[in-house]
């Protein structure tokens, strides 16, 4: 039985990257920032194959255990990076576990000869920082893919330029150290959508779904987001952990960066999905997923299917 570490693995895409995992056979050994508080991953117990379920406490900003966490492992998916909007210390909420953690998991795995594979779970921030507005002089309708130079506006949330620099951090190390015994891989979801494995009230996905669902505006922000009827690239929580399941197993996918994405959709359409209702506009396809179709086998679903199981929360 493989072992995978699963950095993250009682949050929101964590929860169903385990799953995953836990469903093809795999021992997983998971992380939760603080052991003491058992409501954060309780509900991976449940699981099915949760016999073969390790949870460990991991703050990655802590390289003793860090270390201690991949020890063992043949794989890694990093998906424990923060996703806050509101914060007030942004050098000590977003850029050091973001930016450092990355950082100090490159090099430990680095001197770990037994992991063969690690999967970097990054962001559309992680391309552009504009997002969900496009990137530079690009239109709402200018096609956007792997292949579209990265973008970073100096104004962008902290969460997306620590995003940004992270996923810069990955490259770079992948472009200092042609020689190693193992393949890096990430995935760049857009906006992530769908109903948690358990009520995590507190995740930026669950509030935004619940604000758009109930046209709630409770900030600036917001308000701008209705006001302008924003077009959003959505994608399946359950299709992102397909896709780190996916880039994880296949071989030659070193260096590559795959976005995860769906359909888009406006605000207003994505409010009456998650009402159970008819949207009057029509999806499109701004963001471009044929990378992730043709090496990882990916189907991406419909948003409309996502929308609606969260829509019974």
């Amino acid at each position: 039985m493989k072992t995978v570490g699963i950095i993250g693995g009682s949050g929101f895409i964590g929860s169903h990257t385990t799953k995953k995992f836990l469903e093809e056979g795999y021992h997983v050994k998971a992380s939760t920032v603080d052991i003491s508080k058992p409501e954060d991953y309780s509900h991976l117990k449940e699981l099915p194959n949760a016999e073969n379920l390790e949870i460990v406490a991991l703050k990655v900003q802590n390289e003793q255990e860090l270390r201690s966490f991949v020890l063992g492992c043949d794989s890694i998916v990093h998906c424990g990076t923060p996703f806050k909007l509101d914060v007030e210390d942004a050098e000590n909420e977003l850029f050091e576990p973001t930016i450092k953690g990355t950082e100090n998991l490159l090099n430990i795995i680095n001197g770990t000869p037994t992991i063969k594979k690690v999967v970097f779970v990054a962001s559309t921030a992680a391309l552009n920082t504009n997002f969900p507005m496009p990137p530079g002089e690009n239109t709402p309708d200018d096609p956007f893919d792997e292949s579209n130079p990265p973008f970073m506006n100096e104004e962008s949330h902290p969460y997306a330029k620590a995003k940004f620099i992270a996923n810069q951090t990955v490259e770079k190390f992948i472009n200092e150290h042609p020689e190693r015994n193992f393949e890096i891989t990430s995935v760049s979801p857009s906006f992530v959508i769908g109903k948690s494995i358990y009520q995590q009230e507190s995740s930026t996905s669950f509030i935004f779904q619940i604000l758009f669902k109930n046209n709630i505006a409770p900030d600036p922000y917001m308000q701008m987001l209705f006001d302008n009827d924003v077009e959003f690239a959505l994608v399946d929580v359950k299709d992102v952990a397909k896709g780190i399941f996916q880039a994880s197993i296949k071989e030659g996918l070193h260096g590559k960066n795959y976005l995860l994405t769906s359909e888009s959709w406006k605000v207003s359409d994505i409010s009456t999905m998650l009402n159970n209702e008819q949207p009057s506009g029509t999806a499109r396809v701004i963001y471009k997923n044929d990378a992730a179709k043709r090496d990882l086998e990916m189907e991406f679903n419909p948003a409309v299917v996502p929308l609606t199981e969260f829509s019974e929360v």
